[in-house]
């Protein structure tokens, strides 16, 4: 790293111990499992190249996150495994590798219990106790007690595994709902034997085997516990009984506990933009208070100086990063140097978490590299072009930015008097203000590359010859969908974009047309000024095209302020005083003083029709193709970039 280092984040880069690793500094990078390894558990070079990109950024340890002790029950067709020694001549070149940048790495070992998927395994998932879990949907079989033992043991081998391949230490995830999770819970715990009842015997199975991998592996080699210190579920997991584990543990010989909180099917928000930035620390610190072992502070820590003052007001020893390294591979290196303005932002969307939900492969929506690092390089062009963007929406901006990292000569023009399009409407309603960091984050990064940007112009088919482009990308965005319904002209009737930027006001009774995404963002936003809003969605559920993380979240929020949602509901007349609609063979009216139209939007790819056969390099990126959702935006207009 450089030495510009800034006074405000010094204690962030000072350098620490684990037990008898030695780190060049407090930053952690958080287990996530990424869905990058192959399907027979091994590792490849998908998987290795985004540790590395990660690794050169400047992490002092990389934890790697779910790594499975145990082939029977894997929660992720991705999830790379150490249950076998056939595994441990990969990750010994996984390790090479990695190491080369200066890091330490850990492996965290888990299993995921009553959260491993039958239709992934082929067979039904086991926990302590036959609880249902709502994330799976399923109901797991109780382990008897020795099968219990058989998991310490198969947690040890893997231990030993993670040694003999050059891993610096393991990590046991006691987090987030998997087994170690479920044992400690009494809410998932209702076993009568030494391993249920009482808090002693519901740690009996993390402590055995932390001591059985201390047998295993030797005291020289740390052990890290990552623990849910609150699990939000009903009846489950307290901060007080968590403070005793972390007791126990360090009685045991753990040589670190890394604190999050939460389960995947917590009735709260763990990791969106409803909890604010650093808000669970205060767990981290309750459990330092009473241990001497390091503690690592985790969950929605995303700026380097809230990092540095964790560590400086000694509420932690340590911080863990997670999906800000996701979204920008450099911000160690980028804080180091107080370039913070330039630290690709994580907008705290939930996309990351989708994809893997969904079985696929870690994405993200401000990074379209994340876990294709192997498949795009932004590589430096031999000879420049003049490239033209028109756009400055997401898709314009990361088109724009792409070239110019590319070595073109590049020039922005966009209509109206500020740049980030549709997005920044977007981040006006509640919880949605960090999306404008994305945006500032393109105009500091263009500025930067000495992109020309023009605002208040608008480039048409006849004026485009003056700019004498090489290469012309479209970004027009597009435009809301008027649909169409009796009475959808009257004065009552306004769009969400509308409402949303402040072009139209509302009545105090709102009907909303559309139970999309901007149809309940709109909504939150009206109920906030104390509006009475009814939804109208003629499918079945509503929020369909939003992440499940943010969805829920929101659909509470909506309930908590009385906001009706109509489903199987259609929309067919429009009226001065309201909107008459249709539900199976019944109509009836819905009392309304204004009408919100949020029934999606329809693409503004004029311009491009008339110049892809006048023009040989023209291109179109963004909503002006199709509408869609900005990770795919932002997606389509970085592959673009790389081409040109």
């Amino acid at each position: 790293m450089s030495t510009k280092l800034s006074m405000e984040i010094q204690h962030l880069f000072k350098s620490g111990k684990i037990g008898k690793m030695e780190l060049k500094n407090r930053i952690i990078m958080a287990p996530m499992l990424i869905g990058l390894s192959e399907l027979d558990g091994t590792v490849g070079e998908k998987f290795t190249r985004f540790y590395a990109e990660r690794a050169e950024g400047g992490v002092a340890l990389i934890a790697v996150g779910g790594i499975c002790p145990d082939d029977r029950y894997r929660s992720h067709p991705g999830q790379p495994s150490l249950d076998d020694d056939r595994y441990i001549s990969g990750w010994k070149m996984f390790i090479e590798e990695i190491k080369e940048k200066e890091v330490k790495v850990t492996a965290q070992l888990l299993h995921p219990g009553r959260y491993a998927p039958s239709i992934i395994t082929g067979r039904q998932p086991v926990a302590p106790s036959p609880i249902p879990s709502k994330f799976t949907g399923e109901t797991p079989r109780e382990l008897t007690v020795e099968e219990i033992l058989e998991i310490e043991e198969k947690f040890a081998e893997a231990a030993k595994r993670a040694m003999v391949a050059g891993f610096d230490g393991v990590e046991l995830c006691a987090s987030a709902g998997y087994l170690f999770s479920q044992f400690l819970s009494p809410a998932t715990n209702k076993r009568n034997d030494e391993y249920g009842g009482t808090l002693e015997n519901r740690m009996r199975f993390l402590i055995e085997t932390a001591k059985k991998i201390k047998k295993a592996t030797g005291e020289g080699f740390p052990l890290i516990v990552r623990l849910s210190a609150e699990d939000y579920m009903p009846g489950g997991t307290t901060l007080e009984e968590t403070i005793i584990v972390a007791k126990a543990l360090e009685d045991v010989g753990v040589d670190a506990l890394n604190i999050t909180t939460g389960w995947h099917e917590s009735p709260r928000p763990l990791i969106t933009r409803e909890v604010p930035p650093g808000g669970f620390v205060y767990l981290a610190e309750a459990v330092k208070n009473v241990v001497s072992i390091p503690v690592i502070a985790s969950n929605r820590i995303k700026y380097p100086q809230l990092a540095s003052k964790i560590i400086e007001e000694g509420k932690a020893d340590f911080v863990a990063i997670g999906r800000p390294l996701i979204a920008d591979p450099q911000w160690p290196q980028k804080a180091y140097e107080g370039r913070y303005n330039e630290i690709r932002p994580c907008i705290a969307c939930g996309h990351c978490l989708e994809s893997l939900f969904s079985g696929n492969s870690i994405e993200c929506t401000v990074n379209p590299r994340a876990g294709k690092e192997t498949k795009y390089q932004v590589r430096k062009v031999e000879k420049s072009k003049k490239v033209l963007v028109v756009g400055g929406g997401p898709a314009g901006l990361e088109a724009a930015l792409t070239a110019a990292l590319r070595g073109h000569n590049v020039t922005l023009c966009e209509k109206s008097n500020d740049l980030g399009g549709q997005f920044r409407i977007a981040s006006i309603p509640p919880y949605k203000e960090e999306l404008r960091e994305l945006i500032e984050y393109y105009k500091v990064m263009l500025t930067k590359l000495n992109v020309e940007i023009k605002l208040n112009i608008e480039v048409t088919a006849d004026t485009i010859e003056k700019f004498s482009s090489d290469v012309i990308i479209v970004a027009t965005g597009a435009k809301p969908l008027i649909p169409n319904i009796p009475g959808v002209r009257q004065e009552n009737v306004v769009t969400a974009y509308d409402v949303l930027a402040g072009k139209a006001t509302c009545g105090n009774v709102v009907a909303i047309i559309g139970g999309g995404g901007v149809g309940l963002e709109t909504a939150d936003y009206l109920s906030e000024k104390g509006k009475e809003v009814t939804i109208i969605e003629m499918l079945g559920k509503v929020g369909l095209d939003m992440e499940r993380t943010i969805r829920w979240t929101l659909l509470k929020r909506l309930k908590t302020k009385n906001v009706k949602i109509l489903t199987n509901t259609k929309a067919i007349a429009i009226e001065k005083d309201g909107v008459t609609v249709r539900y199976g063979e019944s109509e009836k009216k819905i009392l309304a003083e204004t009408i919100v139209l949020a029934v999606g939007m329809v693409p503004n790819g004029r311009l491009y029709e008339k110049l892809k056969d006048k023009f040989e390099d023209v291109y179109a990126v963004g909503d002006c193709v199709k509408p869609q959702r900005v990770r795919q935006a932002i997606a389509t207009a970085f592959k673009t970039g790389i081409r040109v």
